[in-house]
């Protein structure tokens, strides 16, 4: 199975300074959802982990993020995508859970919900943390330049960035690597 775990926030939609807290928040950024359905098109099965702490802060119930993630999955039918499954961690950092990343353990909630090894399992999104969960969780770490990392599309990396992580500009120029190495691959 080609499996392939996104985060949401500053990957497939852009983020807020606060919390993205309603479907009319939510905006997708240009070229990411066309991005997903290039990648589905391809077999890959696309999941996402996703830090939701504003459930965990009362800003947002899971009413509402349901609502904001049919929103998501009815823009991304429009152009082809599908996402199987939205993983997400409701706390805030001082609940000290291992869901919430750079923690492992939403990666390791998908791995035992699909049955794979997360070694061959790349893992993308725009913060550090997303790459130090995915490095926790033994998936080959990727990380966006788009939201949170955007800071760093003039040059340099960030300094607790794990090594090894490869970096691209966007969700677009991720797939594009992506695509490239499994075309290699076959």
């Amino acid at each position: 199975m080609k499996l392939l775990i996104l985060d949401r926030d500053g990957t497939l939609n852009a983020a807020k300074d606060d919390f993205v807290t309603s479907p009319d928040e939510w905006e997708p950024l240009p070229g990411a959802l066309e991005a997903v359905a290039r990648l589905n098109q391809a077999g890959w099965r696309v999941v996402i982990a996703s830090n939701q702490p504003a459930i965990g802060r009362g800003l947002l119930d899971v009413a509402v993020l349901n609502a904001i993630h049919t929103k998501m999955n009815k823009a991304m039918a429009a152009v082809g995508a599908r996402v199987e499954a939205v993983f997400f961690c409701p706390h805030v950092p001082d609940d000290a859970c291992s869901c919430r990343k750079p923690e492992p353990g939403l990666y390791q909630q998908i791995a035992e919900r699909y049955g794979v090894s997360l070694s061959a399992v790349p893992a993308a999104g725009d913060s550090v943390w997303d790459a130090q969960a995915a490095v926790a969780a033994g998936c080959q770490p990727h990380l966006l330049l788009t939201g949170n990392s955007e800071v760093y599309r003039d040059g340099g990396r960030p300094a607790d960035l794990p090594p090894g992580t490869h970096v691209h500009t966007d969700l677009q120029a991720f797939a594009d690597a992506l695509l490239h190495e499994s075309a290699e691959d076959s």
